[in-house]
């Protein structure tokens, strides 16, 4: 009979005893932590779970985030309609394969590589872009360890080159292929590494290096039109071949729509693969990566996998085998759906988003403001020393993290983070600009920020007596430093 479920997929058949019938006891049972000996009724369960993420953050609220919160109906239906979908079985399941091969086609084609028909563009779909990211380094140390062997010269000593400002995903790479990482520092006011520091630290034993398009930390881009003139050079004066991934993670779906004339991609010389992610400005939901390669000569052949007992020949060269199709099929779908031009029109919206934010934080004079309009569509800002009636400067008795807390208490999540490796003194803030984040969410965003530094400027500045209180407390000394103190105009002394 249409819509019941058969027999055999009926938890227990037996009849339910009275006591099951109580939904107490099943939220009770939810608190061990092994597997209950008995199920429970599908309602129970289902309410057990959603009360369980009560109190979760709202996702349209999480600005930390970079992953996409919001599509459309008509992709949620076909996201539904594949969730059973095991994409590797082509045989059974062929308009998924031709799916993703037409999307890799489409970014091939948008990252301008040599060879982008649907077919023929080298490419792949993956969890997300920390797989994409492993995929592509270990290309270029099967490279490189390839022509060591050929030239007879040691090949068990390789390292990568990126800044310091990579992303974890990077160190997972480094460390789990046995690949030594070159980090190279970033400088206070730049944020990134800069082409000059990349190239200085490469060597023979260099399979690559990477160039960011959309740091984590400012959602800054690096030069990779510079790191290919100063690879270039070096390749030449050294008869090297060292070539140059692009973690565009964030970036690869931001700069051809709002930076067209940017040279980062397949463009330059020396780029030799790109890594983007659906789920982000792709504008998908999780979990969605993809990895381009240059040309087939770039993704070595010792990579590629062929299996056939699921019905027909499968080449496969990911690191995982079995995955979900839904979220191959949404990727297609936004593509259909928006064009170059939808994108382009989102992303613009979303700079004009993040502008107005960036200029609203400004404007209090509490907030230096580290994003530059070069970026993904973020805003990245750290706390203003407080400046006195006599001009004279003064830290703060709060930091970001105080002000994180503090905006979480309204429903927001704006992360407070430190920057990274020789610049870790900085402490920032970044609120990332989403598909779902609209002119009147951040005006009232901003609003609440205004509310938040006001309340800690008016609650953690304290006169002599209240310090002297606490120090007797605490049994501690009573001097602390000035910017403790508030002045005689501050309305916080008594």
């Amino acid at each position: 009979m249409q819509g019941v479920a058969p027999t055999s997929h009926l938890f227990d058949p037996r009849p339910c005893r009275p006591n099951d019938q109580n939904p107490i006891l099943p939220r009770r049972r939810s608190q061990l932590a092994k597997l209950p000996e008995r199920g429970m009724p599908a309602d129970i369960a289902y309410q057990l779970i959603k009360d369980m993420r009560q109190l979760d953050s709202n996702p349209r609220l999480n600005l930390a985030s970079f992953v996409t919160t919001w599509m459309e109906p008509e992709a949620e239906k076909l996201i539904q309609e594949s969730l059973n979908v095991n994409f590797v079985d082509v045989e059974q399941y062929p308009s998924c394969a031709t799916i993703e091969r037409r999307c890799v086609a489409m970014l091939a084609t948008l990252f301008h590589a040599p060879v982008a028909e649907e077919g023929k563009a080298v490419g792949t779909s993956g969890i997300g872009s920390s797989e994409a990211i492993l995929l592509a380094g270990l290309a270029m140390k099967k490279r490189w360890t390839k022509a060591r062997k050929a030239a007879g010269k040691p090949f068990d000593r390789p390292n990568l080159i990126m800044g310091a400002n990579v992303q974890v995903c990077w160190h997972k790479f480094t460390r789990y292929w046995d690949v030594e990482e070159k980090l190279v520092p970033v400088k206070e006011d730049v944020w990134v590494a800069t082409p000059k520091d990349l190239v200085a630290a490469c060597d023979e034993n260099t399979i690559g290096v990477v160039g960011i398009l959309g740091s984590t930390y400012t959602g800054a881009f690096e030069s990779i039109e510079g790191i290919d003139t100063a690879i270039e050079k070096l390749n030449k004066e050294k008869g090297w071949n060292i070539g140059i991934h692009v973690d565009g993670a964030s970036g690869a779906f931001v700069a051809p729509f709002l930076f067209p004339d940017l040279k980062w991609d397949f463009r330059l010389k020396n780029v030799v693969s790109i890594n983007a992610s659906g789920h982000k400005y792709g504008l998908v939901y999780p979990g969605i990566g993809w990895t381009v390669w240059r040309s087939p000569e770039f993704l070595p052949e010792e990579m590629v996998f062929h299996t056939n007992y699921l019905g027909s020949d499968q080449p496969s060269f990911t690191l995982n085998f079995s995955k979900g199709a839904s979220m191959i099929v949404a990727q297609y779908y936004q593509f259909l759906r928006l064009g170059f031009d939808g994108y382009r029109r989102i992303m613009t919206n979303l700079q004009a988003v993040a502008k107005r934010m960036t200029l609203a934080l400004e404007a209090t004079g509490h907030f230096k403001i580290l994003s530059t309009d070069l970026s993904v569509p973020l805003v990245a800002f750290s706390i203003n020393k407080r400046v006195d009636k006599d001009g004279k400067s003064h830290s703060r008795t709060y930091d970001e993290f105080d002000l994180a807390d503090r905006l979480h208490a309204r429903g927001w999540i704006l992360p407070a983070y430190n920057m990274c490796k020789d610049v870790q003194n900085v402490s920032l803030m970044r609120a990332v600009i989403r598909e779902d984040m609209s002119m009147s969410m951040v005006d009232e965003l901003v609003s609440d920020i205004k509310r938040a530094t006001d309340y800690l400027d008016n609650h953690f500045v304290f006169s002599k007596a209240q310090v002297s209180a606490m120090a007797m407390r605490m049994h501690v000394g009573t001097e602390l430093p000035d910017e403790y103190y508030a002045d005689k105009h501050h309305p916080a002394v008594c």
